[in-house]
């Protein structure tokens, strides 16, 4: 299935079970929101997850763009990336858990034809705070899903304080045999869609309160889900990806991870600069002047003649128009260039700082903050350099 039908598909679901899709979506979270970008569909919901009243009533859907660094050194596996796509509902105050995972199966077996038989289910065991979610065991029980208990794994917060709850979380398999073992113990079982059953809030004394009413929050990654569904080994096999793996191997021949790196990273920084993010020293600028560096390390330590000029405007324009952005090519190309003449500004300059004899031997923590604070070094580039 295509991840255009699979979108179409699961809007549509929802759309006939009473919920309202919420338009517009971008990686900037709502004023006040203290993360540089939005982690997750629930960060523009939370003063309706809180209860406030939504505009568009009590069961939503949506697409939300979303980033997350926290996972910068798994991406190149089988299922991250830093920019993607999360498909999401919400229930404020209205059905509960079991519908939700009832809706959710449904979708998956009948809406999207997935084998029951692939599925697996981790459900929350419960602790000293809160008690097990049995209704969340028992729809699973029915429907003949296995299901595995946990704490922490299915215990959902987006940080220290503030909504949370337990959650119930729908595994595929992705194996080439017959599914065994459980999702905690085989990493074969892959998690594509989380039912957040949200009614408390964790204090700062690690207490919890209940919410002023019960929400479900439900978040589906698309390009994961997709990726899966086509039958392929990783999400940069799907069809969101179709163009990068035809037109950057012949530009710079890179092995396959230092390839799924360069794609995910220059993807991403498109995205963030048709969000109108722009490179920068500090927040989410330098969140995007992190990306684009790392993407350069990559490149020059295979060849340094490889440049981001190099890039067709049709790769650049097939991101811009996937996530509905308003820029062209001819606006992210000099952005592009600028952060490459800058970056290599610092890595001449690093070279040169590197030679002198203080620090041709083994670096310590002392040399390494130093490099940073005095010189504008940081420790990946460092590391590449001293081994270039």
């Amino acid at each position: 299935m295509h991840t255009e039908q699979l979108v179409s598909t699961f809007v549509e679901y929802f759309h006939e079970r009473g919920h309202r899709r919420i338009v517009g979506s971008t990686l900037l979270p709502p004023p006040g929101d203290p993360v540089l970008f939005t982690t997750s569909g629930m960060h523009p919901l939370t003063p309706y997850l809180e209860g406030s009243p939504h505009p568009l009533g009590r069961r939503l859907v949506n697409v939300q763009r979303c980033l997350r660094t926290t996972d910068l050194k798994e991406v190149g596996d089988a299922t991250h990336l830093t920019v993607f796509e999360m498909l999401g509902t919400w229930s404020l105050g209205d059905y509960g858990g079991p519908l939700s995972l009832d809706w959710g199966y449904g979708l998956l077996t009948e809406g999207l034809g997935v084998d029951p038989g692939l599925l697996h289910a981790t459900v929350y065991a419960g602790d000293s705070q809160c008690e097990p979610d049995h209704a969340s065991l028992e729809l699973w029980q029915d429907r003949g899903v296995p299901v595995e208990l946990t704490v922490e794994d299915n215990w959902w917060s987006n940080g220290p304080v503030g909504p949370c709850g337990p959650d119930s979380e729908i595994f595929l398999w992705s194996g080439d045999c017959p599914p065994e073992s459980t999702p905690t113990q085989d990493d074969r079982w892959v998690e594509v869609w989380n039912h957040v059953m949200m009614r408390h809030r964790r204090l700062g004394d690690g207490s919890l309160v209940p919410l002023p009413q019960r929400n479900i929050d439900t978040g589906l990654g698309l390009e994961r889900l997709a990726s899966l569904l086509q039958g392929k080994s990783s999400v940069f096999e799907g069809d969101i990806f179709e163009p990068w793996r035809r037109l950057v191997p012949p530009l710079w021949h890179l092995d396959e991870p230092s390839l799924r790196l360069v794609c995910d990273h220059l993807r991403s920084a498109v995205v963030m600069l048709g969000d109108g993010v722009r490179p920068a020293g500090t927040g989410r600028g330098y969140v995007l002047r992190r990306l684009l560096r790392r993407v350069l390390t990559v490149l020059w330590r295979e060849d340094p003649s490889y440049s981001f000029g190099d890039l067709p405007d049709g790769l650049v324009q097939h991101t811009l128009d996937h996530f509905r952005q308003d820029m062209s090519p001819a606006d992210v190309r000099p952005v592009l260039h600028d952060e490459e003449q800058r970056f290599g500004r610092l890595m001449e300059r690093g070279r040169q700082v590197l030679a002198r004899p203080r620090f041709r031997g083994r670096l310590t923590e002392e040399d390494l903050h130093y490099l940073h604070d005095t010189h504008g070094l940081p420790r990946d580039l460092i590391t590449s350099l001293r081994h270039g």
